[in-house]
């Protein structure tokens, strides 16, 4: 996880695994001549790239965009094909152009097939540097880079720690910001850390959100809540967006990502409850949700949601899209009882609300790993029954734990059970 692939050309085979299991990644706007070998990668997501063959795989193996993705035959094999990438918008990618650094932004680009620069046929906005206010972990902080965004800066975060002590406000349309080299922001005083507001086309992209020691109630915000304005002409994009709680240090957030805008579209989010690390512990790193959709017609490529101690994902708008999900139930709930809600055993990984009339999901992974206590789930997913059955292609798996664990079913009561004697189950 957090470590994506992008805009990648290797003129001969590549293997994404080493020795023993891998636990998946993400591939996109890619070209290898050769074969890719998945190995044992459990499970694994590819968009808008292109291969010479596509080899193994485990469990739950996405295509989107992919011409020559391997043939769907769920459940016997792993694999779940989309012919065309609805809407996409590449992330932005430092270069060159005549000896000065630029930042080149790709345009908007709806029902595509394979990378988007092969053959020329790549269109994108450059942007000279001068248009970007350079971070620096020494000497920037919320005050100095609000000040940037007032002013009409993009901003480009330079590798290292910021400490954030207010919320970061994007209010400007088509703003671009994006890090290098894996920046950490870190709330101070139990703030937000980024702020979007209900505008067109700004783009998030290569950062890493660390929750701080004081409790936030979001780390990343999308729009004003109520945010009711139209973006379909110009979404609003986050690409390779990192949460941790907890881990490097002790950190809690009620719900890390919160999308309140309509027509979002995030392309590669990892959201990171620790389950080892610094300050892991049930009372200690606390976070409900990993993400939490209220706008509509919010788009996900890519969904890497794990640990949380409520729903991992909670979509509470209409005309949702995920291609993609990727979840492990928490480690450590204390025990049954401590970990119920109204009458429920457990919390589904994915949970759509019940007053949510339309939405769609491919590719759904879902494991367990309780080693704290015996924990008993009743649903790994929820949805309105009678929009059940656009939930496609899913999987269930008992990893590891204690041997009265059990999930009792995949969605809505069917399917399943797994437990320490059947480890795995899935439905179309």
């Amino acid at each position: 996880q957090a470590a994506p692939m992008r805009r990648v050309h290797v003129k001969g085979n590549m293997n994404l695994f080493d020795i023993g299991y891998a636990s998946g990644g993400f591939l996109a706007d890619s070209k290898v001549d050769g074969a890719v070998s998945f190995g044992p990668q459990q499970q694994w997501f590819t968009r808008n790239s292109e291969a010479g063959e596509w080899v193994g795989g485990n469990w739950n193996m996405m295509f989107v965009g992919v011409p020559g993705a391997p043939d769907e035959n769920w459940p016997e094999m792993p694999y779940t094909t989309i012919e065309k990438t609805p809407l996409v918008r590449e992330k932005p990618y430092l270069t060159k152009e005549k000896g000065c650094f630029a930042v080149r932004v790709p345009d908007l680009k709806l029902n595509t097939e394979g990378p988007g620069w092969l053959n020329g046929t790549g269109t994108e906005k450059v942007l000279d540097i001068n248009k970007f206010y350079i971070a620096n972990p020494e000497t920037d902080n919320a005050e100095t880079i609000n000040s940037a965004l007032k002013k009409g800066m993009n901003v480009l975060f330079t590798p290292g720690i910021y400490t954030i002590s207010n919320p970061i406000k994007v209010t400007r349309k088509n703003t671009v910001v994006m890090g290098l080299g894996m920046p950490s922001l870190v709330p101070l005083n139990g703030n937000r850390v980024l702020e979007v507001s209900d505008v067109d086309g700004v783009t998030i992209s290569g950062i890493l959100l660390d929750a701080g020691v004081k409790r936030s109630e979001a780390l990343l915000q999308v729009g004003e809540p109520g945010s009711a304005k139209n973006h379909s002409a110009n979404p609003t994009f986050l690409s390779d967006v990192f949460v941790r709680v907890g881990g490097p240090h002790e950190g809690s957030v009620r719900s890390a990502v919160v999308i309140n805008s309509k027509n979002v579209v995030i392309d590669h989010i990892w959201l990171w409850r620790a389950d080892h690390g610094n300050g892991v512990g049930w009372d200690m790193n606390r976070c409900a949700n990993g993400l939490i959709v209220n706008g509509d017609n919010v788009t996900v490529y890519g969904l890497f949601n794990e640990h949380n101690q409520e729903y991992q994902t909670l979509w509470n708008g209409n005309g949702g899209k995920v291609y993609f999900y990727q979840s492990e139930m928490p480690y450590d709930p204390p025990s049954a009882d401590a970990w119920t809600h109204d009458g429920v055993n457990g919390y589904a990984s994915y949970k759509v609300a019940d007053d949510v009339k339309t939405h769609e999901a491919w590719g759904l992974g879902i494991y367990n790993v309780f080693y704290q206590a015996p924990v008993i789930v009743d649903n790994a997913i929820e949805t309105p029954e009678n929009i059940e059955e656009y939930t496609h292609h899913m999987i269930i798996f008992w990893l590891n734990g204690n041997e009265g664990s059990v999930v009792k079913s995949i969605i809505n009561g069917k399917g399943g059970p797994v437990n320490k004697n059947v480890r795995k189950a899935t439905l179309p």
